[in-house]
This record gives C-alpha cells, sequence and structure tokens, in this order.
C-alpha cells in the first residue's frame, strides 16, 4: 500500500514538474532574444485588426486617420528595417490607394492637425515607386503629402501677433489657440518629412526658415508647458486661458494656461516626435542644438519618473498606483461628471513611445548611451512582461492602454483634464490592441532589434 502511495506520489510530482516547466517555457520562450516583436506585432496584429478610438479596422481599408496611419507607418518602417517582408510594403500601400481612391489629396478638417499625420506615409512610398518606375502612384503620394504640408504650413490657424506663443499652431479649429503635446507629432514631424524628402527643391533661404518654423512649435510648447520641478510637460497649454474653450487652463501663475496634470501619451507624442524631426534636420541648423537640449531635457525627466519595479511608466506620469480619482467626481455646471475610484495604471502607448523615442534618440547619438540605454532596455522588457500577450487565434496583444484624451472644448466640459477626467473620463477608457499602442510597439521593437 505504501509503496502504491509512494508511486503514486511520484508521478503527481512529475505531473506538476512537467506543467510547470512547459507553462515556464511558453512564458519564457517569446521573450527569447531571436523572436523579433516588430515581425510578431505586425504580423499577427497590425495586419489582421486593431482600435481606432474604439472603431475596430483592417489596415488595408482603414479610414485615413492619424491612428490608421501610424500603424501603417510603423508596418512601413517594419518594411524597411526587413524589406524581405514585401506584404508589409503591398498593404501600406493598399492603405494608401483605398484613402485617395485614385485622386491627389486627402480631404482633411480645417486646421485640424491630426488629419495630417497620416501623411508620413507617401515618404517611403513616393520614393520606392519612383525607383520602380511606377511614376503615376509616386507623383500622386507626392502631390498629396506636398497638399498637407502646405495646407500647414501657409492655410492652419496659428496663435496671431500680439499674444504669448506667436506662431504657434492651433491644435484644431475647435480649439483656439492651444497647443497641445500631441500636436507636435501629428503636424511638425510630417512638415519635417516633407522638408528632409522634398525641402532640397526649396531655395536654401526657404528650407532653412521651414526648419526655423518647425522647431518654433517645439520651442514654444516646451517654454509654456515645462515643469522644472516635476521635470516634466504639461498636457496642453492655451495662449488666450479664459477663451470658454480653455476652461481647463490655470489662470493666473507661472504655468498660467497650462492644464493641470502629466498626461503619459502627451509625453509620449512629444519625445517621439522630437527624435523623428532630429533624424531629418540639417544639424548645422541654428536650432538643432536646441531641439537635442529639449530631447535630453525629457529623457531625464521621464527616467525620474519611470516605475523600477516594472520598467515603465503610469497613465498619469507624476503618480503611482496608488493614487487614485476622487470618488466625488469633478463638479460641472452643477453637473458630477468623471466620478469612480479607479487607480492610476502602468499604460502600454506613453511606455512603447517612451522606449521608441530613447532607443532612437541614443541611435542617433542626441542621447548618451550609457545614461539612457539602461533605461530603455529596463522599459522594453517592461513592455514585453506587462503587456504583450498570446492573443486568440494565434493574434498577439497588446493590453492596458489609454484608448482616447483630450481638453474641452466648451461643448464637453467633461474633458476636464483632472486626475478624474484621465481614470474616469467616459472617453478615457483603458482598452487593449488600441493603434496608437501597437504602432509605437513596433517602432520600439525596431529601434531594439537593430541595437
Amino acid at each position: 500500500m505504501k509503496r502504491q502511495y509512494y508511486l503514486y506520489m511520484m508521478q503527481v510530482s512529475l505531473l506538476l514538474f512537467s506543467c510547470l516547466f512547459f507553462s515556464c517555457a511558453k512564458s519564457l520562450n517569446p521573450r527569447s532574444n531571436k523572436v523579433k516583436y516588430s515581425q510578431e506585432m505586425v504580423e499577427r496584429r497590425a495586419l489582421k485588426s486593431f482600435f481606432s478610438n474604439r472603431s475596430e479596422q483592417q489596415l488595408a481599408k482603414a479610414h485615413w486617420d492619424y491612428v490608421p496611419g501610424l500603424v501603417a507607418f510603423s508596418v512601413l518602417k517594419a518594411w524597411e528595417q526587413y524589406p524581405q517582408k514585401e506584404e508589409y510594403y503591398k498593404v501600406v500601400k493598399a492603405y494608401a490607394d483605398h484613402c485617395l481612391q485614385g485622386k491627389d489629396t486627402i480631404a482633411v478638417g480645417a486646421s485640424n492637425i491630426d488629419d495630417l499625420a497620416a501623411g508620413k506615409i507617401f515618404f517611403t512610398l513616393y520614393e520606392r515607386e519612383m525607383k520602380k518606375g511606377n511614376k503615376a502612384d509616386a507623383e500622386r503620394y507626392k502631390n498629396c503629402v506636398t497638399f498637407l504640408r502646405n495646407k500647414l504650413k501657409y492655410q492652419h490657424s496659428r496663435i496671431g501677433s500680439g499674444k504669448p506663443g506667436t506662431g504657434g499652431f492651433f491644435h484644431k479649429a475647435q480649439y483656439p489657440n492651444q497647443m497641445w503635446l500631441d500636436g507636435l507629432y501629428m503636424g511638425p514631424a510630417m512638415y519635417a518629412g516633407w522638408q528632409g524628402t522634398f525641402g532640397t527643391q526649396e531655395s536654401r533661404e526657404e528650407n532653412y526658415k521651414s526648419w526655423s518654423d518647425i522647431a518654433m512649435q517645439f520651442k514654444i510648447l516646451n517654454e509654456r508647458t515645462y515643469d522644472k520641478s516635476k521635470q516634466l510637460n504639461y498636457h496642453a497649454w492655451s495662449a488666450d486661458p479664459r477663451d470658454e474653450n480653455s476652461f481647463w487652463a490655470r489662470k493666473e501663475g507661472e504655468y498660467k494656461g497650462c492644464s493641470p496634470e502629466f498626461w503619459g501619451r502627451g509625453m509620449g507624442w512629444f519625445f517621439a516626435a522630437l527624435v523623428d524631426v532630429l533624424e531629418l534636420m540639417p544639424k548645422d541648423h541654428p536650432d538643432y542644438q536646441a531641439l537635442v537640449q529639449i530631447t535630453n531635457q525629457v529623457a531625464k525627466g521621464l527616467a525620474r519618473h519611470q516605475d523600477k519595479r516594472s520598467g515603465n511608466w503610469y497613465q498619469l506620469l507624476q503618480y503611482d498606483e496608488h493614487k487614485r480619482a476622487d470618488d466625488k467626481g469633478d463638479l460641472i455646471n452643477g453637473e458630477v461628471v468623471n466620478k469612480c475610484d479607479n487607480s492610476n495604471y502602468l499604460e502600454s502607448s506613453a511606455s512603447s513611445m517612451f522606449t521608441y523615442a530613447y532607443l532612437k534618440g541614443i541611435r542617433l547619438g542626441a542621447l548618451d548611451r550609457t545614461e539612457f540605454m539602461p533605461v530603455a532596455e529596463k522599459a522594453y522588457n517592461g513592455l514585453l512582461t506587462n503587456f504583450i500577450r498570446e492573443g486568440v487565434n494565434g493574434e498577439l496583444d497588446i493590453i492596458q492602454s489609454c484608448a482616447s484624451a483630450g481638453l474641452g472644448p466648451a461643448k464637453d466640459k467633461s474633458r476636464t483634464g483632472t486626475i478624474n477626467y484621465y481614470l474616469c473620463g467616459k472617453d478615457v477608457t483603458v482598452t487593449q490592441n488600441e493603434g496608437k499602442a501597437i504602432g509605437p510597439f513596433i517602432l520600439a521593437s525596431l529601434e531594439y532589434e537593430r541595437r
């Protein structure tokens, strides 16, 4: 009897050991250095389906918007790094052609800076189609992105003379005199892509002025939103904080016009835009070093606020998971909004953007490798551990991203910019497989894989 019991326990022990071993193997194998997570995320998620502000999309037939545009841009960058993956290029070209529908331009909103960002795909498409001798498509792509750049440079609403921040681009027409960190990725970074690709076709003086215009956008917003004590940038700034659409802005004090909090993805757009512009900007331009200094400022501040345990960053950057929303909510015109007791959380899109920007900034020589590579490597390993999951049907999931966030306008005063808004707002839901997380994760993986 004892012998049977002994053999039974041995079998149970071996079974438990086997289960543990294979469970661990399944968990550890995807983290192997041999796995190219850029390709994994492209093939198992980006080319299948993703979400764009709660709307499900398939890339080849997605709508024109900065989110599908970001996914397409990341897929195109994956093709550039791994040119044998011709399918990547074909899908992005199909997306571009689906949006253009045989035309030379895209319909965009009046002074809506978000509508411009997807145009970044056209630079690579133009160059590839020219090399293939497909001049008709190449010219369409060039015409479209030139239209977008000219609309921004010459027609987009700007902060007028006599106000602080003169010459800064409005985020959108419905946000007059407001600049958001998000907008630097949407507009000026696309503008820089045009200057880097076609700028030599202008006079030397005009090209120089364009680069100065691009750099000015970063300098204005950094000057107005940077908090020296926290070493972070507030999400947005209004040059006219008493305007009804800027109800969220501080009316007085050192940070007059700033929104109340430091939002992770807002700084992610900012950091990513900086390194993307530095990659293209002539190093002999006087503003180049100014942007390098801002990049280092952002890198140092984010390193300070990196979660030491996970390696990633929180939705609200200056707090950890112990920070909770106030269950009393925000009182707006006698109505309580943004009411919950949700905790601050590690957020995947911002963490991916920061990881990408650190790695790319190091590669470009704008950031010191010794100081910042440990931050970047810890962050990338954190992305894999905290956010990447095996999905159903062979897909790959990226979890825990903020669906969207904004400030105002007057017709939607629930978008207050408070802690409660970023943790409880009706549009600020926590989701998975968001394009705003997928694209940056692919870009971060590409940079990690080329170290």
